[in-house]
Formats: C-alpha cells, structure tokens, sequence
C-alpha cells in the first residue's frame, strides 16, 4: 500500500521529526506539528549558533538559513548528489551522512514495538536522544540516567 503523498503533520498522525546534529557531538531531536520554516526557525535559533556552517539536503525548508545568520551548503539527493568536495582536499566535507546515519539507528530502535502512539513518541525521542549524547550503554548508561533524575 502506498501513503499519501507530501510530508506529515502532527495533525495527519504521521507527525514530522526533526534533528540536528554537530559531527562528532550532540544531537537535538524533536517531534513537530508541521515542517514550515516558521516552526523549525526558533528551534534552529535556540541550537545553533549563529555563523555555524550548517549542512543540510535539498529541502526547500532550509533555503532561509543564510538570512537567519547561518552559512548553509547543501547536497542534492534527487540529482544523486551525496556528498561533495568543495575545496578540492579530496575529503567529501559537505554531506549530511552524520544525520542520516542516526536516522538510520532512531528507526531500528523502536521496530520491535510495532509502533508507538503519538503521545509517547516525544518521551522515546527524547530517551533516544540522551542515550545518543551520553554515549554510554547497559550499567554506566543506568548511571547517567539516575544522576539526570536527581539532579
């Protein structure tokens, strides 16, 4: 069966999730009502610092970055485009693999539970992205979850 065509809306119940990663650092993940530039601006502003480059695919949602104080590249996926160099170092620095590659484990990560409503997607976003950024596992992920709790 295929879906409808255009992205998902909170208000469709294919709610969008939105992420942003530093290579090799943090990553912010959140659940939207919809994927307008006026929604994702203030979570941008709020994350990034001004001046950051910032990488991104051809999504016509992020041709306001460079207006909203950020250096901004982009790949093309639909011409085939996944990573490129541009200074000619021969290192592929423009790309968006980072958060693709996290993309990639955040669906695998709930498929055991055959789906996961609405209203708990945010709580398991919000789990997902703390055990991204502390970067521990079984005891010592325990650990850090219990010292965030008391604080």
């Amino acid at each position: 069966m295929k879906g409808a065509r255009g992205r998902g809306t909170l208000e469709k119940e294919k709610p969008p999730v939105f992420g942003m990663i530093e290579r090799g650092g943090s990553v912010v993940i959140r659940m939207l009502e919809n994927v307008k530039q006026k929604t994702i601006e203030p979570l941008i502003k709020v994350t990034i610092a001004a001046g950051t480059l910032i990488n991104t695919d051809e999504y016509d949602i992020y041709a306001r970055l460079e207006q909203w104080g950020y250096r901004h590249q982009s790949v093309c996926h639909g011409r085939g485009e996944y990573a490129r160099d541009d200074d000619g170092d021969g290192f592929h620095e423009v790309h968006v693999n980072t958060m693709e590659g996290f993309w990639s484990a955040l669906r695998s990560w709930p498929r055991p539970h055959r789906g996961i409503s609405q209203e708990k997607l945010p709580l398991y976003l919000g789990f997902f992205e703390f055990v991204h950024n502390v970067r521990k596992r079984g005891k010592t992920l325990l650990s850090s979850l219990v010292q965030l709790l008391v604080r």
